[in-house]
């Protein structure tokens, strides 16, 4: 938690010689799980201007528990848009990862991530080692269509996840998001994993909400659904 704290704390000092507020972020979570072993989530995100820092408590059934506190950084150089991220977790787990989007309305889109192999609960749906590439558009009104693929490049697990994205804008500040999302590859188990998953989101002003169907999460044997929802303020 120390070498968190001071993540956070240096994260928020990158931000501090900007004079406008932050816009915040709050998100509950609920994970059910078909292994009898469901899950909470709590997240914090402020942003300021390029800079965004999060600070979120995961907790199980069980009894696992893992802070993570995280930074990130978005530029627009024009044809060239870029995130950089560093995520640090209670138990000494370290994830990087850099991402880019090239081009104009039509985009091609590649990232990169690397972890330190500490034990991590990972709430995304994709390896963390691994490279990204694909391509998007915004050159329809209202709508981003983008179709992209997160494949390990350090385990040899062979895990592939291929996303395709729709995201359309509507009046009333709503948003409507669907990821359809294919998954293969080994588990760590050694089994083979081959299946679907969905997740929608919808937003309405400052207020949101996601839910998903999630086989084989994490590459592992149990079901999730997620729901979230939470604020921006």
């Amino acid at each position: 938690m120390i070498r968190t704290g001071l993540l956070w704390a240096l994260a928020l000092a990158a931000t501090a010689q900007a004079t406008e507020a932050p816009d915040y972020k709050l998100t509950l979570g609920h994970y059910a799980s078909s292994d009898g072993n469901p899950a909470n989530d709590l997240n914090l995100r402020a942003g300021l201007g390029p800079h965004t820092v999060w600070l979120g408590v995961y907790q199980d059934r069980a009894g696992l528990r893992q802070w993570r506190t995280g930074y990130e950084r978005r530029d627009d150089f024009g044809l060239l848009r870029s995130v950089l991220s560093l995520q640090n977790a209670s138990g000494g787990a370290w994830v990087g990862s850099a991402s880019a989007e090239v081009g104009g309305a039509t985009y091609a889109l590649v990232g990169w991530g690397r972890t330190n192999l500490r034990n991590y609960i990972n709430l995304n749906y994709d390896p963390n080692d691994a490279i990204t590439v694909g391509a998007g558009t915004r050159a329809i009104e209202n709508t981003e269509l983008s179709l992209f693929q997160v494949r390990d490049d350090r385990l040899s697990t062979g895990q592939r996840v291929t996303h395709a994205v729709l995201r359309r804008r509507f009046e009333g500040e709503q948003r409507l998001t669907v990821d359809l999302f294919t998954k293969r590859g080994l588990a760590a188990d050694g089994q083979f994993v081959h299946d679907r998953s969905l997740t929608l989101g919808y937003d309405r002003g400052p207020w949101f909400a996601r839910l998903s169907h999630d086989p084989h999460a994490g590459f592992a044997a149990a079901t999730q659904n997620r729901v979230s929802f939470g604020s921006r303020f």
